[in-house]
């Protein structure tokens, strides 16, 4: 990696973004007010958007030249992504959310990483600010292992090599060399980056508790529904491409509400009673249990890190509970809808693609 007179890795910052005037302005300042100083540019690939972030973005590029807004005639994140690596001058290209809040060292911390590791790909755990009492739900329930299937960037205090991370700072030779994202993914698209980096360079990725940014889930269930369909259908297409070869955790939910249907089914046209409805009913009880188990594990993570509204305590514990299970049955059968989806097109096309 080529150093700049002051010994600190360039860095390129890469923000893909479609109709994020709410969000965009924090977003860049952010990085703007950053405690790393060798931050060389800040690139916003706009999908299209219909409301003023192009307006913003190129407001605030008026008064640091540094920012430079590219187009995204087809909407999604891979697209922008490739765009953006294309034209990336930095060392390091720093991909970042609109979604998201940093901590000042946020890029300090990335580039600290990434030397003393040397990795491929760096980055922090996934953590959640919520708005709202749904969204703290999402918040908990994303953060247990039936959310999130024991994804060790998901857990805020595990330090060490991964499968994946959270968002991610790279070397920009290396994501030039294996061309970029797949643009076949329209969503998991990091995950499979991920596999192709250990892959063809035999690449290491690391997760650091000390790269601190916080992410807000989708503010209602039908949201949250066709986020985890739209996960499920990515899922399938990198487990098609990479011939099985994914975390195991990535097809689960599938697998296990897959064995649940024909059990159903059999249970249905069989004229012995196979007890499908007591075994059912008995997971969802566990699984309800297990929300209020962790729900109150979690109370002072929610107080402390995850509830934003000033003014009021963060919600009883027994109804995070509640929204915790509801969220963890949505994004369960929702990725295995998506999955199951995915698999169908495949199965009639022959084409994994979206």
């Amino acid at each position: 990696m080529e150093n700049t007179a002051s010994d600190k890795p360039t860095v390129t910052i890469a923000i893909p973004v479609l109709n994020e005037e709410k969000y965009i302005e924090d977003v860049i300042n952010s990085f703007l007010n950053s405690t790393y100083s060798n931050i060389i540019e800040i690139l916003i690939a706009d999908g299209g958007s219909t409301d003023k972030t192009t307006h913003i973005v190129n407001e605030i590029s008026q008064k640091d030249n540094r920012i430079k807004l590219l187009k995204n005639p087809e909407k999604y994140q891979s697209f922008a992504l490739n765009k953006m690596i294309s034209v990336a001058e930095g060392d390091l290209f720093l991909r970042a959310d609109s979604h998201c809040e940093y901590a000042h060292d946020y890029v300090e911390k990335c580039v600290e990483c990434i030397l003393k590791t040397d990795a491929e790909n760096v980055g922090g755990a996934q953590n959640y600010k919520a708005e709202s009492l749904i969204q703290a739900g999402i918040a908990i329930a994303v953060k247990n292992f039936f959310g999130n299937g024991g994804a060790k960037y998901m857990d805020e205090s595990f330090e060490g090599y991964a499968d994946t991370v959270f968002l991610g700072c790279f070397k920009t030779r290396d994501l030039k060399e294996i061309e970029g994202f797949s643009e076949e993914n329209h969503t998991n698209e990091d995950a499979e980056l991920n596999l192709r980096l250990k892959k063809a360079l035999k690449g290491k990725i690391y997760v650091s508790p000390s790269i601190k940014s916080w992410y807000y889930p989708r503010k209602s269930f039908p949201k949250l529904f066709m986020q985890y369909f739209r996960y499920g259908r990515g899922r399938y297409i990198t487990n098609k491409k990479h011939d099985g070869d994914i975390p195991y955790r990535s097809k689960a939910p599938f697998i296990f509400l897959s064995f649940m249907v024909l059990f159903g089914l059999m249970d249905f046209v069989l004229e012995q009673d196979l007890g499908f409805i007591y075994v059912s009913t008995a997971i969802l009880i566990l699984v309800f249990f297990e929300s209020v188990r962790f729900s109150y594990e979690k109370k002072e993570y929610l107080k402390q890190e995850v509830w934003t509204p000033e003014n009021t305590h963060a919600p009883p514990i027994l109804i995070i509970a509640v929204l915790c299970f509801l969220s963890l049955l949505i994004m369960n059968i929702a990725h295995f809808f998506g999955y199951g989806w995915q698999a169908l097109k495949y199965l009639f096309t022959k084409g994994n693609t979206w």
